[in-house]
């Protein structure tokens, strides 16, 4: 293991705490932003319950875990599916988000009581990583049509050059740039698509999109109201069936970031209690209006480069995301990033996720020449990318609907639960016993 820089524990100086906090910030600062642009909420009010939240998340796990949470892709499908029902709207879309932090806090109480070896049978490899690659690939869409029409539907070879310039810095940033910046790829994307369309904006009226009116309106300082949440069973549901996937994801960046910094985080703080902070950080933010919460992977690429551990870093970049997120000029700011320019990024990024599904089936052994788990895999992405549905009238003028990727995953959980296990599956001498059993009737 590489020689640990400051450690988990230590508080470094003021003049090097800062700018290492900043690392954080441009770590996770294109992807936070990026999930509120694509459903409709608050990019300032993202800012600040990543920040919020990032800091119940250390208070929870005592000082010892130096995670920082962002907002969470997994429940962009969900969020735009509620907030764009006739039957619901944003505000239900919150208080399902505001559930699954609960139900988080509730399987972290089970751990602490069982262990997690039930999860192993809810949510085994295949089943998660099926689900990992419909999350991807069921944006897959939302991503070409900003690049294409910048959500208007109609064509513009204009927008879509802006996405394609905006997708080609990011993919040379993710291969050719190395160090810090070799794990900011989306942010630089963000920049030079945008800088690339202020400059042919000068030029050419077709790219001359970006409006500064909202920034020169918008006040120094205050903070956006927040959407309240309001509650019913249909999109709790829905979220739920999804918050399964992503309690599978926090296990593999808990697992990752403990391999990062050299100590066990499954065991000191305790698993139950990574899960609890991440599920109350969750519920804090559909309170006041923004995203459910994860780990980022971005910012433990962070500390594996910089081999900088330190809880107080992660804490001072919650604190300078705090800071931002009151600064309304610069939330204004946000608003103008172009949507082809969010849309080039999204190309890259929706595919990483689904890239992330094809990586868990493939490092986890997965047979596909086993009938059980190519059965499983096929039903979970032709349901989930083809747009499955269950759909039935519960009340006069109110649907239950169950589609995309919560219908997925819960048509691959039952499957995995009533499918009967292979011989594959079972241990060799096990397996052995029952073939002569077999034999011997």
């Amino acid at each position: 293991m590489s020689e640990v820089k400051i450690g988990v524990q230590d508080k470094p100086v003021l003049k090097e705490w800062i700018p290492l906090s900043i690392q954080h910030v441009f770590a996770m600062f294109g992807a936070t932003v990026l999930v509120p642009i694509l459903t409709g909420l608050s990019p300032s009010v993202a800012l600040f319950t990543s920040g919020v939240g990032t800091l119940l998340y250390i208070l929870i796990t005592r000082g010892k875990v130096p995670a920082y949470l962002g907002s969470s892709f997994a429940f962009i499908p969900p969020i735009i599916a509620i907030s764009a029902s006739a039957d619901f709207g944003m505000a239900y879309a919150l208080g399902g988000a505001f559930c699954v932090g609960l139900f988080y806090c509730l399987v972290s109480f089970i751990i602490s009581r069982f262990g997690i070896g039930w999860m192993d049978r809810l949510l085994p490899p295949v089943v998660i990583g099926s689900v990992i690659m419909v999350i991807g690939l069921n944006l897959a869409p939302t991503a070409m049509n900003m690049a294409m029409t910048g959500g208007s539907g109609n064509y513009s070879l204009a927008l879509f050059s802006i996405a394609i310039v905006t997708l080609a810095i990011a993919v040379v940033s993710s291969i050719v740039l190395k160090g810090f910046f070799n794990v900011i790829p989306i942010l630089i994307g963000i920049l030079g698509g945008y800088l690339f369309t202020l400059i042919m904006g000068a030029f050419f009226p077709a790219y001359d999109i970006i409006d500064f009116s909202g920034v020169k309106a918008a006040s120094w300082f205050g903070f956006t109201k927040p959407v309240m949440p309001k509650f019913h069973w249909v999109p709790i549901l829905t979220f739920l069936i999804v918050s399964l996937a992503t309690i599978a994801e926090h296990l593999g960046d808990t697992l990752v970031l403990s391999k990062v910094v050299g100590k066990d985080f499954y065991k000191d703080p305790g698993l139950h209690k990574t899960l609890a902070g991440d599920g109350l950080a969750t519920s804090f933010a559909a309170l006041f209006g923004g995203p459910p919460n994860t780990t980022y992977g971005e910012n433990i690429g962070v500390m594996a480069i910089t081999r900088v551990y330190s809880v107080w870093v992660i804490g001072g970049a919650a604190v300078i995301a705090l800071v931002l997120s009151f600064i309304q000029k610069f939330g204004a700011l946000i608003q103008t990033i172009p949507v082809p320019v969010m849309g080039g990024v999204s190309m890259m990024l929706f595919g990483i996720i689904a890239s992330a599904g094809i990586r868990t089936v493939v490092e986890s052994g997965v047979n596909y020449g086993e009938k059980r788990h190519l059965t499983i895999s096929s039903v979970i992405l032709v349901i989930g990318i083809g747009g499955g549905m269950i759909k039935f009238p519960i009340a006069s003028g109110l649907n239950f609907e169950l589609s995309g990727v919560a219908l997925a995953a819960l048509v691959g959980i039952l499957l995995n639960l009533v499918l009967p296990k292979s011989l594959d599956d079972i241990p060799e001498e096990t397996a052995e016993q029952m073939i002569q059993d077999e034999l011997n009737k």
